[in-house]
């Protein structure tokens, strides 16, 4: 099977092993790595989890996904860019789904902001 892309959405399997406030089920997520950086054989995948909760997003870090039919989602979901995460490529199951260019560059431009990056040590 071939390597997802940056900007797909993903089906990701968290069942086993999560704590309390871990994602611990089958929930959508946004690939959010660099296509170039990773070899395709490199065993994880750096995504980002989507959620219905608007509780969950936190405001000015997560990111709206309004549904299309491109993302294949039904309702309004958030990508919860401080939750970040590599999962095991084992733990992923491809969509035909996919988010838009300038929303995968919103989703790692919160992610730089939700590790700080670019302030001084």
């Amino acid at each position: 099977m071939a390597r997802s892309k940056a900007g797909d959405i993903v089906i990701v399997d968290w069942r086993g092993g999560a704590l309390p406030k871990e994602p611990n089920r089958l929930r959508p997520a946004v690939v959010v790595e660099d296509d170039e950086l990773f070899d395709p054989s490199y065993p994880n995948v750096l995504v980002v989890p989507l959620t219905n909760d608007p509780l969950l997003a936190i405001p000015g870090l997560a990111v709206t996904i309004e549904p299309t039919r491109e993302n294949g989602r039904e309702r309004r979901c958030f990508a919860l860019a401080p939750s970040v995460t590599s999962v095991s490529a084992n733990r992923i199951r491809a969509t035909a789904s996919r988010i838009q260019r300038n929303q995968l560059a919103e989703i790692r431009l919160r992610i730089a902001e939700a590790i700080g990056a670019g302030l001084p040590p």
